[in-house]
């Protein structure tokens, strides 16, 4: 069956292979929120992407051969609600961004700031800081061997926007960021997993950036 990476709460998790990296997206929880599980088709070593909530449906995923660490894009609770469940229950590494550590409902293990890598199995995820959403928020980037690159960007950026901001020095600061550090950086091919929906390509969404700028959300 193709990807397409639309999933819904109660449906079927959707795969791809890309590269050595297996992607397993699903919808969890009353806010629709997105889970990743990630696994290296050469060591069979497994990542979660925000543990989001229904730990029973995260827990079926990651099955018998264990989770070895779970990135939390954000602090916000909704992507975090199975987090305590996980690491009880797998022992996993805690992963998340310097400072929105300490907001997590558990001690993170390893705080991580732009340029510091994440490692599932035999490849890598980089981490990139994206403020604005909030303080350390961060996006996971994976350059896979076909030169395709995986962003899993949290509530950074989705199709049509970029995230939400309570105050517009916050917007500032993520679009600039956004713009920068995702948009700058990367191609047109560039695919986007986002914390809630539908993925998307930033070939997709780059005709817009001035939109969004200009309308201020």
């Amino acid at each position: 069956m193709t990807y397409t990476g639309e999933v819904e709460v109660g449906g079927p998790a959707d795969v791809q292979a890309a590269g050595d990296l297996l992607i397993t997206k699903v919808a969890v929880g009353d806010m629709n929120n997105n889970a990743y599980l990630l696994r290296c088709a050469l060591t069979g070593e497994q990542v979660l992407i925000d543990a989001a909530n229904e730990a029973d449906t995260l827990l079926g995923l990651v099955g018998v051969d264990g989770l070895a660490r779970v990135v939390t894009t954000h602090r916000h609770g909704d992507h975090w609600q199975a987090l305590p469940t996980i690491v009880e229950r797998t022992g996993a590494e805690t992963v998340a961004g310097a400072d929105d550590a300490d907001e997590l409902p558990v001690e993170v293990t390893t705080r991580v700031r732009t340029g510091a890598r994440v490692r599932v199995g035999s490849c890598e995820l980089e981490v990139i800081e994206i403020a604005g959403h909030t303080p350390g928020s961060i996006v996971l980037a994976y350059d896979d061997p076909d030169g395709i690159v995986h962003l899993f960007t949290g509530d950074s950026l989705f199709p049509g926007g970029v995230g939400k901001t309570w105050a517009p020095e916050d917007f500032a600061t993520l679009i600039d960021q956004v713009e920068e550090r995702i948009f700058g950086r990367f191609g047109d091919d560039t695919h986007v997993y986002p914390g809630h929906g539908h993925d998307t390509t930033l070939g997709a969404e780059r005709p817009h950036l001035t939109q969004w700028r200009e309308r201020g959300w």
